[in-house]
């Protein structure tokens, strides 16, 4: 089921509810694409009719920030919990792990995506990494070929939003993998290079004040939240 914030459908299953959907559609050979949607991502949709198309062409449109999971009560809606990017992810991968189904990290600068996907071997031992390629090869075809060579699955691309989804949109039919996934910064997570919140912050759904602390020049930034609800209460 799907919901409708601001013009954009956004999903309102969780993870469990979701993961099956996924690997149903690898097994029929149905692509797929998941996009995180948050605030932010939103409020540039509402300007940009481009970015909003792109959004909704996906099949997937996961909730991706607490201030989606407000509006979505404001508006009496069905999405109750957050569905985050690296944690899909990380359901992704352990979901693959488990079914065989391998998987291809493309993006981030030189030896994150390799470091990215040790890490995940190591949680997860079973799990088939057909390989990686930094974000810095300039040659798409290049990037399509080492990829298509490789066989994957999955295909999890970290350029930044929304540069990453228009790469995947751009190519997919031309790609192996069924299933595609923009992972923003989660490759550096991984790898240990950015700690995400400490688990009461993530809890709550409260990452973003966690990163306001870190990093108070966000505050601009972060002043995208109450104008979107605004905008969610003017449209209701």
């Amino acid at each position: 089921m799907k919901e409708d914030i601001l013009g954009v459908n956004v999903n309102t299953e969780n993870y469990d509810a979701l993961i099956p959907q996924l690997f149903r559609n690898i097994d029929d050979k149905k692509k797929s694409l998941i996009v995180a949607i948050n605030p932010e991502k939103l409020m540039k949709a509402k300007e940009d009719p481009e970015l909003k198309a792109l959004l909704n062409r996906a099949e997937f449109q996961i909730p991706d920030g607490i201030g989606v999971i407000i509006a979505s009560k404001l508006k009496k809606g069905n999405i109750t919990a957050r569905v985050t990017g690296v944690d899909m992810m990380d359901r992704i991968v352990r979901e693959a792990a488990r079914t065989g189904h391998a998987i291809y990290l493309y993006g981030a600068k030189p030896g994150v995506a390799d470091k990215a996907a040790q890490k995940l071997k190591d949680t997860y031992p079973a799990l088939i990494v057909a390989g990686t390629q930094d974000g810095y090869e300039p040659d798409s075809e290049k990037v399509i070929q080492t990829i298509n060579k490789a066989q994957p699955a999955i295909l999890f691309v970290a350029m930044g939003s929304p540069k990453q989804e228009q790469w995947i949109e751009q190519y997919r039919d031309r790609l192996h993998p069924t299933l595609f996934q923009g992972v923003g910064g989660s490759f550096d997570v991984l790898a240990g290079n950015v700690k995400r919140a400490p688990a009461v912050f993530q809890r709550v759904g409260a990452e973003w004040l966690y990163r306001l602390l870190k990093e108070p020049s966000r505050l601009k930034r972060q002043m995208t939240l109450p104008k979107f609800l605004i905008k969610v209460l003017t449209q209701k």
